[in-house]
Protein backbone atom coordinates (compact mmCIF):
# COMPACT_ATOMS: atom_id res chain seq x y z
CA UNK A 1 0.00 0.00 0.00
CA UNK A 2 2.90 2.08 0.52
CA UNK A 3 5.78 1.53 -2.43
CA UNK A 4 4.53 -0.47 -4.75
CA UNK A 5 4.83 1.67 -8.00
CA UNK A 6 0.82 -0.22 -9.02
CA UNK A 7 -2.20 1.83 -8.57
CA UNK A 8 -4.66 -1.55 -8.31
CA UNK A 9 -1.90 -3.60 -6.27
CA UNK A 10 -1.57 -0.49 -4.49
CA UNK A 11 -5.38 -0.49 -3.79
CA UNK A 12 -5.35 -4.20 -3.00
CA UNK A 13 -2.61 -4.55 -0.46
CA UNK A 14 -4.54 -1.73 1.38
CA UNK A 15 -7.92 -3.51 1.17
CA UNK A 16 -6.52 -6.74 2.52
CA UNK A 17 -4.08 -5.20 5.17
CA UNK A 18 -7.89 -2.92 6.42
CA UNK A 19 -9.77 -6.26 5.93
CA UNK A 20 -7.22 -8.44 8.33
CA UNK A 21 -6.98 -5.56 10.94
CA UNK A 22 -10.62 -5.32 11.21
CA UNK A 23 -11.23 -8.96 11.31
CA UNK A 24 -9.16 -9.10 14.44
CA UNK A 25 -10.91 -6.24 15.98
CA UNK A 26 -14.24 -8.16 15.62
CA UNK A 27 -13.03 -11.05 17.00
CA UNK A 28 -12.09 -8.42 19.82
CA UNK A 29 -15.47 -7.07 20.11
CA UNK A 30 -17.07 -10.34 20.71
CA UNK A 31 -14.50 -11.70 23.28
CA UNK A 32 -15.12 -8.28 24.90
CA UNK A 33 -11.36 -6.97 24.74
CA UNK A 34 -10.61 -3.44 24.45
CA UNK A 35 -9.43 -1.98 20.87
CA UNK A 36 -6.51 -0.76 19.99
CA UNK A 37 -5.30 1.03 16.08
CA UNK A 38 -3.08 -1.47 14.05
CA UNK A 39 0.05 0.71 13.84
CA UNK A 40 1.13 -0.84 10.24
CA UNK A 41 -2.33 0.55 9.20
CA UNK A 42 -2.09 3.70 10.58
CA UNK A 43 1.59 4.17 8.91
CA UNK A 44 0.35 2.98 5.33
CA UNK A 45 -2.40 6.13 5.89
CA UNK A 46 0.66 8.49 6.98
CA UNK A 47 2.73 7.48 3.80
CA UNK A 48 -0.51 7.67 1.55
CA UNK A 49 -1.39 11.12 3.22
CA UNK A 50 1.62 12.96 3.25
CA UNK A 51 2.63 11.96 -0.52
CA UNK A 52 1.70 14.82 -3.01
CA UNK A 53 2.96 12.96 -6.00
CA UNK A 54 0.20 10.42 -5.48
CA UNK A 55 -2.54 10.71 -8.04
CA UNK A 56 -5.37 12.05 -5.76
CA UNK A 57 -8.09 9.57 -7.52
CA UNK A 58 -6.21 6.73 -5.99
CA UNK A 59 -5.43 8.34 -3.26
CA UNK A 60 -9.24 8.99 -2.38
CA UNK A 61 -9.80 4.95 -3.17
CA UNK A 62 -6.58 3.98 -1.26
CA UNK A 63 -7.88 5.60 2.05
CA UNK A 64 -11.18 4.15 2.26
CA UNK A 65 -11.72 1.52 4.65
CA UNK A 66 -13.61 -1.60 3.37
CA UNK A 67 -17.28 -1.59 3.39
CA UNK A 68 -19.27 -3.38 6.40
CA UNK A 69 -21.15 -4.76 3.54
CA UNK A 70 -18.07 -6.83 1.94
CA UNK A 71 -16.55 -7.26 5.50
CA UNK A 72 -19.89 -9.49 5.92
CA UNK A 73 -19.51 -11.33 2.84
CA UNK A 74 -16.29 -12.41 4.08
CA UNK A 75 -17.47 -13.49 7.76
CA UNK A 76 -18.43 -17.09 8.46
CA UNK A 77 -21.19 -15.86 10.65
CA UNK A 78 -22.23 -12.29 10.13
CA UNK A 79 -21.91 -10.07 13.13
CA UNK A 80 -23.66 -6.97 11.94
CA UNK A 81 -22.94 -4.69 15.08
CA UNK A 82 -19.50 -5.89 15.79
CA UNK A 83 -18.39 -5.28 12.18
CA UNK A 84 -19.88 -1.29 12.19
CA UNK A 85 -18.44 -0.69 15.98
CA UNK A 86 -15.10 -1.98 14.35
CA UNK A 87 -15.13 0.23 11.32
CA UNK A 88 -16.65 3.29 12.87
CA UNK A 89 -13.56 2.79 15.51
CA UNK A 90 -11.40 2.73 12.81
CA UNK A 91 -12.48 5.48 11.19
CA UNK A 92 -12.43 7.81 14.33
CA UNK A 93 -9.25 6.40 15.77
CA UNK A 94 -7.28 7.42 11.86
CA UNK A 95 -9.42 10.84 11.99
CA UNK A 96 -8.00 11.41 15.77
CA UNK A 97 -4.17 9.96 14.75
CA UNK A 98 -3.93 11.99 11.36
CA UNK A 99 -6.21 15.28 11.71
CA UNK A 100 -3.96 17.81 10.38
CA UNK A 101 -3.13 15.73 7.62
CA UNK A 102 -6.90 14.93 6.85
CA UNK A 103 -6.86 19.17 6.99
CA UNK A 104 -3.96 20.02 4.85
CA UNK A 105 -5.11 17.21 2.04
CA UNK A 106 -9.14 19.19 2.39
CA UNK A 107 -8.04 22.79 2.09
CA UNK A 108 -5.77 21.63 -1.10
CA UNK A 109 -8.30 19.83 -2.83
CA UNK A 110 -11.11 21.81 -1.95
CA UNK A 111 -11.98 23.94 -4.89
CA UNK A 112 -12.88 27.82 -4.65
CA UNK A 113 -13.62 28.15 -8.13
CA UNK A 114 -16.41 27.49 -10.83
CA UNK A 115 -17.84 23.82 -11.08
CA UNK A 116 -15.30 21.86 -13.36
CA UNK A 117 -16.67 18.07 -15.17
CA UNK A 118 -12.99 16.78 -16.05
CA UNK A 119 -11.33 14.03 -14.40
CA UNK A 120 -8.76 16.56 -12.17
CA UNK A 121 -12.25 18.49 -11.04
CA UNK A 122 -13.88 14.97 -10.20
CA UNK A 123 -10.86 13.53 -8.49
CA UNK A 124 -10.26 16.37 -5.92
CA UNK A 125 -13.89 16.18 -5.28
CA UNK A 126 -13.15 12.65 -4.66
CA UNK A 127 -10.23 12.79 -2.14
CA UNK A 128 -11.48 16.18 -0.67
CA UNK A 129 -15.01 14.21 0.20
CA UNK A 130 -12.75 11.51 1.59
CA UNK A 131 -10.70 13.66 3.33
CA UNK A 132 -14.10 15.68 5.02
CA UNK A 133 -15.62 12.36 6.05
CA UNK A 134 -13.12 11.10 8.51
CA UNK A 135 -12.70 14.86 9.67
CA UNK A 136 -16.25 14.89 10.16
CA UNK A 137 -15.86 11.30 12.13
CA UNK A 138 -13.93 13.66 15.08
CA UNK A 139 -17.79 15.03 15.69
CA UNK A 140 -16.13 18.54 16.52
CA UNK A 141 -17.51 21.89 16.07
CA UNK A 142 -14.79 23.27 13.92
CA UNK A 143 -15.05 20.37 11.54
CA UNK A 144 -19.14 20.47 11.52
CA UNK A 145 -18.41 24.56 10.19
CA UNK A 146 -16.33 22.56 7.30
CA UNK A 147 -19.37 20.43 6.05
CA UNK A 148 -21.63 23.25 6.61
CA UNK A 149 -19.89 25.71 4.28
CA UNK A 150 -19.45 22.94 1.48
CA UNK A 151 -23.06 22.89 1.87
CA UNK A 152 -23.90 26.01 1.60
CA UNK A 153 -21.31 27.00 -1.07
CA UNK A 154 -21.25 24.02 -3.17
CA UNK A 155 -22.38 23.94 -6.67
CA UNK A 156 -22.59 20.70 -7.81
CA UNK A 157 -24.86 17.82 -6.13
CA UNK A 158 -21.67 15.69 -5.42
CA UNK A 159 -20.10 18.64 -3.07
CA UNK A 160 -23.76 19.32 -1.50
CA UNK A 161 -25.45 15.31 -1.29
CA UNK A 162 -21.42 14.34 0.18
CA UNK A 163 -21.87 17.36 2.60
CA UNK A 164 -25.29 17.00 3.92
CA UNK A 165 -24.82 13.05 4.28
CA UNK A 166 -22.07 13.65 6.78
CA UNK A 167 -23.97 15.89 8.92
CA UNK A 168 -27.39 14.11 8.37
CA UNK A 169 -25.37 10.84 9.85
CA UNK A 170 -23.65 12.91 12.49
CA UNK A 171 -24.97 13.80 16.52
CA UNK A 172 -25.66 17.03 15.26
CA UNK A 173 -29.25 17.64 15.58
CA UNK A 174 -30.32 21.62 15.19
CA UNK A 175 -27.54 21.00 11.88
CA UNK A 176 -29.14 17.92 10.62
CA UNK A 177 -33.00 19.04 10.61
CA UNK A 178 -31.23 22.49 8.55
CA UNK A 179 -29.75 20.97 5.73
CA UNK A 180 -32.42 18.14 5.23
CA UNK A 181 -34.84 21.47 4.95
CA UNK A 182 -32.44 23.26 2.73
CA UNK A 183 -31.89 20.33 -0.09
CA UNK A 184 -35.56 19.12 0.14
CA UNK A 185 -36.60 22.94 -0.26
CA UNK A 186 -34.10 23.67 -3.00
CA UNK A 187 -34.47 20.23 -5.07
CA UNK A 188 -38.54 18.66 -3.86
CA UNK A 189 -39.39 19.20 -7.50
CA UNK A 190 -36.93 16.11 -8.70
CA UNK A 191 -38.05 13.18 -8.19
CA UNK A 192 -34.95 11.24 -8.07
CA UNK A 193 -32.56 13.90 -5.96
CA UNK A 194 -35.61 13.17 -3.50
CA UNK A 195 -35.11 9.12 -3.42
CA UNK A 196 -31.56 10.36 -2.74
CA UNK A 197 -32.60 12.61 -0.24
CA UNK A 198 -34.91 9.69 1.38
CA UNK A 199 -31.78 7.35 1.30
CA UNK A 200 -29.14 9.68 2.94
CA UNK A 201 -31.97 9.24 6.03
CA UNK A 202 -32.39 5.87 5.49
CA UNK A 203 -28.85 4.94 5.68
CA UNK A 204 -28.40 6.85 8.72
CA UNK A 205 -26.03 4.76 11.45
CA UNK A 206 -27.83 6.79 14.14
CA UNK A 207 -30.01 4.86 16.69
CA UNK A 208 -32.91 6.32 15.68
CA UNK A 209 -32.92 5.77 12.09
CA UNK A 210 -35.79 3.29 11.90
CA UNK A 211 -38.10 5.92 13.95
CA UNK A 212 -36.91 8.16 10.87
CA UNK A 213 -38.02 5.76 8.37
CA UNK A 214 -41.24 5.40 9.88
CA UNK A 215 -42.05 9.01 10.00
CA UNK A 216 -40.84 9.49 6.49
CA UNK A 217 -43.13 6.41 5.34
CA UNK A 218 -46.29 9.07 7.36
CA UNK A 219 -45.34 12.18 5.26
CA UNK A 220 -46.73 13.42 1.91
CA UNK A 221 -43.99 12.65 -0.60
CA UNK A 222 -43.66 8.50 0.31
CA UNK A 223 -46.14 7.07 -1.39
CA UNK A 224 -46.25 2.58 -0.77
CA UNK A 225 -47.33 2.63 -4.51
CA UNK A 226 -44.32 4.24 -5.98
CA UNK A 227 -41.20 1.69 -6.57
CA UNK A 228 -38.74 3.97 -7.11
CA UNK A 229 -40.04 5.55 -3.39
CA UNK A 230 -40.01 2.18 -1.53
CA UNK A 231 -36.69 0.98 -2.66
CA UNK A 232 -35.33 4.49 -1.96
CA UNK A 233 -36.77 4.39 1.74
CA UNK A 234 -37.52 1.03 2.83
CA UNK A 235 -35.26 -0.55 0.46
CA UNK A 236 -32.07 1.60 1.60
CA UNK A 237 -32.60 1.19 4.96
CA UNK A 238 -33.26 -2.71 5.27
CA UNK A 239 -30.84 -3.80 2.47
CA UNK A 240 -27.71 -1.28 3.28
CA UNK A 241 -27.73 0.16 7.03
CA UNK A 242 -27.09 -3.36 8.68
CA UNK A 243 -26.19 -1.70 11.96
CA UNK A 244 -29.57 -0.51 12.86
CA UNK A 245 -31.78 -3.31 10.55
CA UNK A 246 -30.01 -5.84 12.85
CA UNK A 247 -30.94 -4.13 15.66
CA UNK A 248 -30.70 -6.75 19.17
CA UNK A 249 -34.35 -6.17 19.66
CA UNK A 250 -35.46 -7.17 16.31
CA UNK A 251 -37.55 -4.54 15.36
CA UNK A 252 -36.09 -4.46 12.17
CA UNK A 253 -36.66 -7.23 10.98
CA UNK A 254 -40.73 -6.84 12.01
CA UNK A 255 -40.58 -3.43 10.52
CA UNK A 256 -39.34 -5.02 7.24
CA UNK A 257 -42.23 -7.92 7.48
CA UNK A 258 -44.91 -5.32 7.94
CA UNK A 259 -44.11 -3.65 4.98
CA UNK A 260 -43.42 -7.23 2.70
CA UNK A 261 -47.05 -8.11 3.49
CA UNK A 262 -48.09 -4.44 2.90
CA UNK A 263 -46.73 -4.50 -0.08
CA UNK A 264 -47.55 -7.93 -1.78
CA UNK A 265 -50.91 -6.47 -1.73
CA UNK A 266 -49.88 -3.69 -4.26
CA UNK A 267 -46.75 -4.76 -6.07
CA UNK A 268 -45.63 -8.54 -5.39
CA UNK A 269 -42.41 -7.88 -7.37
CA UNK A 270 -41.38 -5.33 -4.89
CA UNK A 271 -42.44 -7.44 -2.03
CA UNK A 272 -40.35 -10.44 -3.17
CA UNK A 273 -37.18 -8.81 -3.94
CA UNK A 274 -37.22 -6.50 -0.57
CA UNK A 275 -37.40 -10.17 1.00
CA UNK A 276 -33.94 -10.53 0.19
CA UNK A 277 -32.74 -9.59 3.62
CA UNK A 278 -34.31 -11.40 5.42
CA UNK A 279 -33.65 -15.07 3.60
CA UNK A 280 -29.97 -14.92 4.54
CA UNK A 281 -30.67 -15.85 8.40
CA UNK A 282 -28.74 -18.57 8.06
CA UNK A 283 -25.75 -16.64 7.62
CA UNK A 284 -26.27 -15.13 11.62
CA UNK A 285 -25.65 -16.34 14.90
CA UNK A 286 -28.67 -18.22 16.88
CA UNK A 287 -30.46 -15.46 18.45
CA UNK A 288 -30.87 -13.18 15.66
CA UNK A 289 -31.47 -16.27 12.82
CA UNK A 290 -34.44 -16.96 15.09
CA UNK A 291 -35.79 -13.42 15.14
CA UNK A 292 -35.30 -13.56 11.41
CA UNK A 293 -36.75 -16.85 10.92
CA UNK A 294 -39.74 -15.66 13.09
CA UNK A 295 -40.73 -12.86 10.76
CA UNK A 296 -40.31 -15.42 7.29
CA UNK A 297 -42.81 -17.21 9.37
CA UNK A 298 -45.50 -14.77 10.30
CA UNK A 299 -45.07 -13.12 6.67
CA UNK A 300 -45.76 -16.88 5.08
CA UNK A 301 -48.62 -17.20 7.15
CA UNK A 302 -50.30 -14.38 5.65
CA UNK A 303 -52.10 -14.45 2.07
CA UNK A 304 -49.11 -14.06 -0.51
CA UNK A 305 -48.60 -13.40 -3.98
CA UNK A 306 -46.82 -16.33 -6.12
CA UNK A 307 -43.61 -14.28 -5.73
CA UNK A 308 -43.55 -13.60 -2.22
CA UNK A 309 -44.88 -17.23 -1.13
CA UNK A 310 -41.64 -18.64 -3.39
CA UNK A 311 -38.54 -16.49 -2.11
CA UNK A 312 -39.84 -16.93 1.88
CA UNK A 313 -40.77 -20.77 1.04
CA UNK A 314 -37.42 -21.47 -0.20
CA UNK A 315 -35.61 -19.70 2.56
CA UNK A 316 -36.97 -21.37 4.69
CA UNK A 317 -35.67 -25.11 4.07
Amino acid sequence: MSHDSDGFNRWDAGQRLAVEVMQELVVRVQAGQPLELDPSLLAAFTRVLSDRSLDPAMVAKLLQLPTEAYLAELATEIDPLAIHQVREFLRLELAQALEGLWMDVYRRYRSEGAYQFNAEAIAARSLQNVALSYLMALEQPRTLVLAQQQFETADNMTDALAAMSLIVHSGFNKEREQVLYAFYQQWQHDPLVVNQWLSVQALSPREDALQQVQQLMQAELFDLKNPNRVRALIGAFCGQNAAQFHREDGEGYRFLADRIIELDRLNPQIASRLLTPLTRWKRYNGARQQLMRTQLERIMAAELSKDSFEVASKSLV
